[in-house]
């Protein structure tokens, strides 16, 4: 499968530090497409390298992701969401971080991607903030993609949990549930995976994994195959 890992390109948490993507958010799934032979790609919404947030290169994935060259080469110089072709991915998960909270909702090339790729039937996948680019995603007939579907995403707990829930621009949980999602969610911190159809989604970083890990299952029955899924382990 082609798979593409989409990214903020907002660095800015309302002026209180610095944000980006979470690294784990990105470094953990491609760990489980690389292991299962699976080409990944990485994109941007402004294109050019990304803020990065949350890095711990105590982690042997984390600190592989950032080391290896194909990696650190598409870091430097991302495309563009809205310039790539959503026919060419099987599938694309939107990592999360506290920075897709300001630029994944109204950017058209996000909207454009998770619309086309769940019309068609490839798995659309977003993990803690990545689901805020549900937030702005239609379908073709002008319906929220996410109404009435099976959701998880990084909980208002959560965000006040974090001490930031009165910096960030809306409360995922309740902006989704708003929409007609039906949100569910796990006690603070631990992992949360829920899939609808072809929309997997998790809730925090301690669900990356396994929302990669559903992602392979989802993409390879959809399209027939058995599965393969490698050990990767939770985190």
């Amino acid at each position: 499968m082609r798979i593409l890992i989409a990214l903020t390109s907002h660095g800015d948490l309302a002026g209180r530090r610095g944000t980006g993507y979470y690294l784990s958010e990105a470094a953990h799934p491609w760990h489980v497409f690389r292991a299962a032979g699976h080409t990944v790609e990485l994109a941007s919404v402004a294109g050019g390298e990304p803020p990065v947030d949350g890095a711990d290169l105590t982690d042997p994935i984390q600190q592989a992701f950032v080391a290896d060259p194909d990696v650190a080469a598409q870091l430097k110089a991302t495309p563009r969401l809205a310039d790539l072709d959503p026919a060419g991915y099987d599938a694309v998960l939107f990592a999360g971080g506290h920075g897709t909270m300001w630029d994944f909702p109204a950017d058209p090339g996000v909207a454009r991607l998770a619309r086309d790729l769940f019309e068609r039937g490839a798995v659309v996948a977003a993990v803690c903030h990545g689901p805020s680019a549900l937030v702005g995603a239609t379908l073709s007939d002008g319906t929220p993609l996410v109404a009435g579907r099976r959701v998880a995403a990084f909980t208002d707990s959560e965000e006040r949990a974090a001490g930031v829930a009165d910096a960030v621009p809306f409360l995922l949980q309740t902006r989704l549930e708003q929409l007609g999602a039906i949100h569910t969610g796990a006690p603070d911190w631990q992992p949360h995976v829920v899939v609808d159809g072809n929309l997997v989604t998790g809730q925090n970083p301690a669900s990356a994994t396994g929302v990669a890990e559903a992602i392979v299952a989802t993409a390879s029955r959809r399209a027939g195959a058995a599965p393969s899924v490698p050990s990767a382990g939770r985190r």
